[in-house]
């Protein structure tokens, strides 16, 4: 059995992944021992604040959330949501006390309209099939309040060919997409106002944006 097939269950949905050790082994490695750095970056372009409501859409093990908990703080809440049950479990076994996670997924949101002073997605629009991901874009913008921030990010794959073809092997539906065909224009034209995009070390590609007033 390959990376790949260890990672998604090749009889699930597409692009449900549903061995969270795995995956975590393999972040770690693909990272190159920069993931901590990496994803505390993506964090700080979501303005974290003590007593914010934040939504992690595609949490994964929770990674990204555990990076924002201690920021928002005890009078805060971090919410992560995952269509995969074996990622939400590694993830609330691992969960500070702000943290809550459930299944769902990012075109289906089980939160009422203005929940969120923030969402964050890191890694997960590229898993959405293409003609759903309108619709997720979509809940984004609905549970955040008026004035939220949203910030998503996808992968991006390295220039240098020995690393491309390592990530190729470990994630081949990451390294075979360019991160600004994924996102397109899907933010704008959910209602959000972009207001910064760019690369965030060794792999990432960031959208900034806010719900207007």
């Amino acid at each position: 059995m390959g990376f790949h097939e260890l990672l998604h269950d090749r009889h699930g949905a597409a692009g449900v992944i549903h061995h969270p050790r795995a995956y975590e082994v393999t972040s770690a490695i693909g990272f190159l021992g920069a993931r901590r750095e990496a994803f505390t970056r993506l964090a700080i372009q979501a303005r974290p604040r003590p007593g914010d409501r934040f939504l992690d859409v595609g949490c994964g093990t929770g990674y990204l959330t555990r990076v924002i908990a201690p920021v928002v703080g005890p009078k805060g809440q971090v919410t992560g949501v995952d269509p995969s049950a074996e990622m939400i479990e590694y993830a609330r076994r691992r969960a500070p006390g702000n943290c809550d996670y459930q299944v769902a997924e990012g075109q289906a949101l089980p939160f009422p309209d203005a929940s969120f002073d923030a969402v964050v997605s890191s890694l997960a629009v590229h898993h959405i099939p293409a003609d759903a991901r309108p619709a997720a874009i979509g809940e984004m913008f609905r549970v955040l309040r008026p004035g939220g921030r949203l910030v998503v990010a996808e992968f991006r794959p390295p220039a240098q060919p020995l690393l491309r073809a390592f990530v190729s092997l470990v994630a081949p539906r990451a390294a075979h997409h360019d991160a600004h065909e994924v996102l397109g224009t899907l933010i704008p034209d959910a209602g959000f106002r972009v207001e910064g995009a760019g690369d965030l070390p060794p792999y990432l590609y960031y959208v900034r944006a806010r719900k207007p007033d």
